[in-house]
């Protein structure tokens, strides 16, 4: 598990950690991005963007468009972005790095598919003098900062929120499904074991799998797998990882006979899961502010490619550790719990969904009720 070492403490939702240098009274070793002299260049800059796959639809929805502006934004339309997606192949993602590399970009946002994998492909970047910042994932090897979503907070909200539809229900007797994420990703790692400790003191945890590729199907099977040996109507609930992979859950327990769903969590605030929220298919999900993310992200690379290393640095307030590097530069940025009652005044507020997207068809009721309207 990574461990973030935080010199700033906020609370309240939705809010990325940018604190002047003097913050914390200084800055801390670890995670340089190379050179103690950058190179200044100005609005030309080339910047390279590699994300893991297109399974889940943030990346090409907001991840991939969001960096894209915010580097149009920052250079006045003068930089360039260079864009691929590993569509969860690692092997080609350290090719398509390899290429970034010679095409020479000044710096490279890297979302790994497999942040073990990528490392040797990190370390020739900082090789040829691109700095790499993490992005969503932390990938391993000298990366020059990380920049993600708080990945304890999100295993605890997605535990708590469970016990907390639960109710009087939250007992040893009560059985609780665990699906989580890739074990490729480091992050499914931090899920799985925050959730785990807000579930443990509570209820059983009666099956609990690793799902590869975070992919739905295999979630379905393993939701059959569990429903097999526990028996549908004795699962009080179940922890997924994401929203794609409660999808998978929810089906298995319609071809089970279930007809009124158990609580299951969820993350990434997809457009489907929020329509499961209003029908009470699904009971929660985490939402992630992606565009704060992209943005952060994308003006790190920036700054970082113009040489402009004081306005860099200040984006980055935390810490955190990698299996191979130390005291990494991080920008954290915090989440909230996503239900049928704060809809509106989260993705629809924050304009990450129109009411007419949610409110299609069959939904049109279940929104009237949420009071959500055109």
């Amino acid at each position: 598990m990574n461990t973030r070492i935080r010199c700033v403490t906020t609370t309240g939702v939705v809010s990325v950690l940018l604190v002047s240098l003097s913050a914390c009274g200084g800055l801390l070793p670890g995670g340089d991005g190379g050179s103690s002299e950058p190179t200044h260049k100005g609005n030309d800059v080339k910047i390279g963007l590699l994300l893991p796959e297109k399974e889940t639809t943030r990346y090409e929805k907001f991840d991939h468009p969001g960096i894209e502006a915010k580097v149009a934004e920052l250079t006045e339309g003068q930089g360039e972005l260079v864009y691929a997606n590993a569509e969860q192949d690692a092997q080609e993602q350290s090719r398509q790095l390899q290429r970034m590399i010679d095409a020479k970009v000044d710096a490279l946002i890297v979302d790994p598919v497999d942040a073990e994998a990528i490392a040797p492909s990190v370390q020739k970047a900082k090789d040829a003098g691109i700095p790499v910042i993490a992005y969503d994932r932390l990938a391993q090897g000298p990366v020059a900062a990380y920049v993600g979503f708080d990945n304890e907070l999100v295993g605890q909200t997605q535990g708590k929120e469970l016990l907390l539809a639960l109710g009087e229900n939250a007992g040893r007797r009560s059985q609780v499904v665990m699906i989580n994420g890739a074990p490729s990703d480091p992050n499914a790692a931090q899920f799985k074991e925050a959730a785990r400790a807000e579930l443990a003191n509570t209820v059983t945890v009666a099956k609990s799998y690793d799902t590869a590729d975070w992919k739905a199907q295999n979630a379905k099977a393993e939701m059959k797998q569990a429903i097999a040996s526990i028996g549908a109507s004795r699962i009080a609930g179940v922890y997924s990882a994401n929203d794609g992979m409660a999808a998978g859950v929810v089906e298995a327990l319609r071809e089970a006979g279930v007809t009124k769903m158990p609580p299951i969590t969820g993350q990434d605030a997809e457009l489907a899961a929020v329509q499961r929220i209003l029908t009470g298919d699904q009971y929660m999900s985490v939402y992630k502010p992606y565009a704060k993310e992209a943005a952060t992200a994308a003006e790190m690379a920036v700054r970082i490619a113009q040489g402009r290393t004081i306005e860099f640095e200040a984006l980055a307030a935390d810490r955190t550790n990698s299996p191979t590097t130390k005291q990494i530069r991080t920008a954290s940025v915090s989440v909230v719990a996503l239900k049928r009652d704060n809809i509106k005044s989260t993705v629809i507020k924050d304009k990450f969904f129109k009411v007419s997207e949610i409110c299609t068809g069959k939904y049109a009721a279940a929104c009237a009720e949420a009071g959500l309207t055109k």
